[in-house]
């Protein structure tokens, strides 16, 4: 049985994926509409990520015999300027996204919940490639700057994602 705080815990990372799900598919929808087809697809691919990670959290809480409360989400924003700057949010994101899984396995370890702690640290791993993914983009956007060749390069690049 899960105690009631890592419950809470669970039940407000669950929400927190889901908004950034919805996060990454109102950028994809951004970056098609400026005709940035690989973008998009680079941001529905981590939309589809970011719903599995709240699946994963959800199917765990139940295995545990947990109670799932699902909660409201936020609409997300709907400009995001240039390439550089969505990735500079996308970046940001996962940053705060990481700070929340922390959080998050610091209250499985106050709780002496060894279980979640195991199954937390697959979250933790899975930040560092998140942040790092990000990132590699980010710098690559940040060497490119306004020269469209270098953007559309990227964006063919970027289309080749699979989930």
């Amino acid at each position: 049985m899960i105690s009631a705080k890592l419950q809470k815990a669970i039940n407000n990372q669950i929400q927190a994926e889901m908004y950034s799900a919805n996060l990454y598919l109102s950028m994809s929808g951004y970056c098609m509409s400026q005709n940035l087809k690989g973008f998009s697809n680079w941001l529905r691919v981590q939309y589809q990520e970011e719903t599995e990670h709240a699946l994963k959290l959800l199917d765990y809480l139940l295995e545990r015999g947990g109670e799932v409360e699902l909660q409201a989400i936020e609409a997300p924003p709907t400009e995001f300027g240039k390439p550089v700057e969505v990735f500079e949010k996308v970046l940001a994101h996962e940053e705060h996204v990481t700070s929340l899984i922390n959080k998050l396995y610091e209250v499985a370890v106050e709780e002496k919940d060894v279980a979640a702690q195991i199954f937390l640290q697959w979250f933790v791993t899975e930040q560092v490639e998140e942040e790092a993914s990000a990132g590699d983009i980010l710098a690559q956007l940040r060497m490119i700057g306004d020269k469209t060749g270098g953007i559309f390069f990227l964006d063919k690049e970027l289309a080749a994602r699979k989930a």
